[in-house]
């Protein structure tokens, strides 16, 4: 029973949909007739209010596209599309914000601060206020001259312009046969990148490395700046001592080895020739014998 009815209904609606879009088509033939009963010698011509007829049919029902014969297909599209940018060009107008200033008030202010390059926008702002010109300080700090600072010195900057006054220190790891590790130690000068001191323990204390900075560098060729990373061995006994001798402590950022590069790179490529290691390809995994 419900299946009948339900059938039914879909009948009775699709008989008055297609009622109301032979009216509408009767609609749209009806009013090609009226513009074709106007008489004009050359062309037909079409009134605004004719073309937003048959837009506004053409959008509800886009089937009745194929009966529009005065003009184009394309035609109607084209009109559909010119009054939906009309249509959002107008929502997008703009209502409101502050008004701008004038011309004059702006190059006042550009010049008081290219004359006067210590006054910022609220001492310009309080000079206009004197003078009886009344802007908002933001807006003032909009057109005031804007300067490029030279740029700061970066860090392969102060590498390169201090390199003879460099030192830096690295710990290694060596594994011995017998899977015991061993720490080594490398200080190098960045000056010629001449190995300083090179040196290995099983137990790298802060007392431990500042004894090996202290024979590393006499009292009288203590270098200004020493590089090290973050390990938690650089104890306070390690930056008393180095900064008894005067050498600014310098640790890299995390995770950037890139800032120590020299002695990493002594370290990696070429392998620490000891006493008692082998070459090795890499500082994290070697085997001493």
């Amino acid at each position: 029973m419900v299946a009948i009815l339900t059938q039914l209904l879909l009948v009775i609606r699709s008989w008055f949909a297609r009622r109301a879009w032979l009216e509408a088509e009767n609609l749209v033939l009806r009013q090609q007739l009226i513009v074709l009963h106007r008489r004009h010698p050359k062309r037909v011509r079409l009134w605004n209010i004719d073309r937003l007829l048959l837009v506004w049919l053409y959008r509800l029902y886009p089937a009745l596209l194929d009966a529009i014969i005065i003009v184009q297909p394309e035609t109607v599209i084209r009109w559909h599309r010119r009054g939906f940018r009309a249509y959002w060009r107008w929502k997008s107008r703009h209502v409101g914000g502050r008004p701008r200033i004038d011309a004059e008030v702006r190059a006042l202010i550009r010049r008081m601060n290219r004359e006067n390059p210590l006054w910022g926008a609220p001492r310009i702002h309080g000079e206009l206020l004197m003078l009886g010109i009344e802007v908002a300080e933001s807006t003032v700090g909009r057109y005031v001259v804007r300067r490029r600072r030279p740029p700061s010195q970066g860090w392969k900057t102060f590498l390169r312009n201090h390199a003879a006054g460099i030192a830096s220190l690295d710990l290694f790891v060596v594994r011995t046969i017998s899977f015991k590790l061993l720490y080594g130690l490398v200080i190098l000068r960045h000056t010629r990148r001449r190995l300083v001191s090179i040196n290995v323990t099983n137990n790298p204390t802060a007392e431990w490395l500042a004894g090996q900075v202290t024979d590393a560098f006499p009292w009288d060729e203590a270098p200004r700046h020493l590089l090290r990373d973050g390990d938690g061995a650089y104890g306070p006994a390690y930056t008393r001592r180095i900064r008894a001798m005067r050498i600014r402590d310098h640790p890299i950022a995390p995770r950037s080895p890139w800032q120590n590069g020299h002695v990493e790179r002594l370290i990696d490529r070429s392998g620490v020739n000891l006493s008692t290691t082998s070459s090795c390809p890499t500082k994290r995994s070697c085997v001493a014998f």
